[in-house]
C-alpha cells in the first residue's frame, strides 16, 4: 500500500481554506468598489501627510513655548470652529454633492499647509500664528468631516458600510503609524518646513482620487425647511433615539478625556521620558499601530452581530491602558501601553460610527453625522485645553490618571445602567 502525500502546491492550496479566503474577503470587502479603492489610496497618502504636519506642529509649538498648556491652546483653537460650523456643515452635506464639497475643503487645507511652510521657511513663525492657522484649518474640517462621513454610503452602499467605516479608520491609522515616524526623522534631519510641505502636496492625492470617481448624477434633495429648521430636525432625532444619543455622548467623553492624551505627547516625550522629537514620533506611531489593529479587527468582525460587545470591551480597555501609560517611565513600555490606547479607541469609535450610521435614515445622514462629528471634534479641543492646563498645574502623569478615572467611571455607568448597548449587533 502506497502512502500518498500531498505535493507542496497541494499543501498550499489546502492551507488557504475557503474559510481563510472568506475571512480575507470579508475584512476588505469594501475594496471591491472602484470608487472606494480610489478613495482609500488617495486618503492614505493625504493622511500620512496630515499626521506628519500634526506631529511636527506639536513639537514646534513645544520648542517655541516650552509649555504643555500652550499645546492645549493650539488644540482648543483648532476645535473652536467645530462648535460653530459643524452642524451647518452637516446640513450642507445633505444639500450639495458631497464629492464637490470635499474637494473644496481639501484644497483649502492644502493652501493652509503651504502657508505654514512659508512662515517656517521665512523664519517668521510664532506660536500665535500657529493658533490662527489651526483655527482656519478647523473651519475647513467642520465642513469636510460630515461630508466625508456621509460620503461613504455613496461609495459602497449599505451592505459594505460597516466594513468601509472600519477600513477608513485602518487607513487613517496606517497613516498615523507612518506619518509620525517619518515626521520625527524629517524634522530631525531637515526641520519642520519639509513636514508641512509634504503634507501640502499630499492633498493632491485625494483631490485627484475624487475627480477620478464615477458617481451617479447628483439629485438635490427637496428643501422643505430653512437650514436652522433642518438642524433642529437632526438634533431632535438624536435626542429622541436613546441608542444614538448614548453612542454620541460617549464619543464626546472619549474625545475630551481619552484620546486628548495625544495633546501631551510632545511634552511627555521630553519631560517624562527624557527623549526628543524622535521619541515623540515613536510614541504617536505606537498609538497608530494599536489603532490599525483595532480597525482591522472591526473590519473582520463587522458583519457579525457583536458590535456592542466589542464596544464594551474597548470602553474598559482604554482607561486601563491610560492608567498603565501614566505609570510607565520606559519608552518601550510606554509605546506598548499606547498600542492598547490606540486599539481600544478605534474599536469604540468604529463600532459607534457604524452602529449610528446603520440606524439613521438616509435623508438625515448628513445632519446626524454632523452631530456625531460635533461631539467628537468639539470634545477634542475642550479636552486639549483642559489636559494642557491641568498638566501645567498637576504634572502630566497625575493629569492623565485623573482623565483615565473619568473614562473608566463612564464605562462603568454604561455597563450598569445601559446594558442594551452591549447587546447591539
Amino acid at each position: 500500500m502506497t502512502l500518498l502525500t500531498p505535493s507542496p502546491s497541494t499543501s498550499m492550496r489546502l492551507a488557504i481554506s475557503p474559510r481563510t479566503r472568506l475571512g480575507v474577503q470579508q475584512t476588505f470587502s469594501a475594496l471591491r468598489h472602484r470608487n472606494y479603492r480610489l478613495w482609500f489610496i488617495g486618503q492614505l497618502i493625504s493622511l500620512a501627510g496630515t499626521w506628519m504636519q500634526t506631529t511636527a506642529q506639536g513639537y514646534l509649538v513645544f520648542e517655541l513655548t516650552k509649555s504643555p498648556a500652550f499645546l492645549g491652546y493650539v488644540g482648543f483653537a483648532g476645535g473652536i470652529p467645530s462648535w460653530i460650523f459643524t452642524l451647518y456643515g452637516g446640513v450642507i452635506a445633505d444639500r450639495v454633492p458631497r464629492r464637490t464639497l470635499i474637494m473644496i475643503t481639501q484644497a483649502a487645507m492644502m493652501v493652509l499647509a503651504f502657508a505654514m511652510t512659508g512662515l517656517v521657511v521665512s523664519g517668521l513663525i510664532q506660536a500665535w500664528q500657529i493658533i490662527v492657522l489651526a483655527m482656519l484649518l478647523g473651519v475647513a474640517q467642520s465642513f469636510d468631516a460630515p461630508a466625508r462621513q456621509a460620503f461613504v454610503m455613496e461609495m459602497v452602499g449599505r451592505e459594505d458600510l460597516t466594513n468601509a467605516i472600519a477600513l477608513n479608520s485602518t487607513m487613517f491609522n496606517m497613516a498615523a503609524v507612518v506619518g509620525p515616524a517619518l515626521a520625527g526623522i524629517v524634522y530631525a534631519l531637515w526641520g519642520p518646513a519639509w513636514c508641512f510641505t509634504i503634507n501640502a502636496l499630499s492633498y493632491l492625492a485625494v483631490i485627484l482620487a475624487l475627480a477620478a470617481m464615477r458617481l451617479p448624477a447628483f439629485v438635490p434633495r427637496v428643501r422643505k425647511d430653512r437650514a436652522m429648521t433642518e438642524m433642529r430636525v437632526g438634533l431632535g432625532y438624536v435626542r429622541h433615539n436613546k441608542v444614538v444619543l448614548t453612542l454620541i455622548l460617549n464619543m464626546a467623553v472619549i474625545a475630551m478625556f481619552g484620546i486628548s492624551l495625544v495633546t501631551l505627547i510632545p511634552a511627555w516625550s521630553v519631560d517624562v521620558l527624557g527623549g526628543d522629537v524622535r521619541t515623540n514620533g515613536a510614541l504617536l506611531a505606537a498609538r497608530g499601530i494599536g489603532a490599525v489593529s483595532g480597525a482591522l479587527m472591526v473590519a473582520a468582525l463587522g458583519s457579525r452581530p457583536i458590535r456592542g460587545k466589542l464596544w464594551t470591551v474597548g470602553s474598559f480597555v482604554m482607561p486601563l491602558a491610560m492608567f498603565a501609560f501614566a505609570a510607565a517611565r520606559i519608552v518601550p513600555v510606554s509605546m506598548a501601553m499606547l498600542v492598547g490606547v490606540g486599539w481600544s479607541f478605534m474599536v469604540v469609535a468604529n463600532t459607534s460610527n457604524s452602529m449610528v450610521q446603520t440606524m439613521v435614515p438616509d435623508e438625515l445622514r448628513g445632519r446626524v453625522m454632523g452631530v456625531y462629528t460635533l461631539m467628537f471634534f468639539g470634545g477634542m479641543p475642550l479636552g486639549s485645553l483642559l489636559i494642557g492646563s491641568m498638566a501645567e498645574l498637576l504634572t502630566e502623569p497625575v493629569t492623565l490618571a485623573i482623565n483615565a478615572a473619568i473614562v473608566l467611571l463612564v464605562a462603568g455607568i454604561v455597563w450598569l445602567r445601559l446594558p442594551f448597548i452591549r447587546k447591539l449587533g
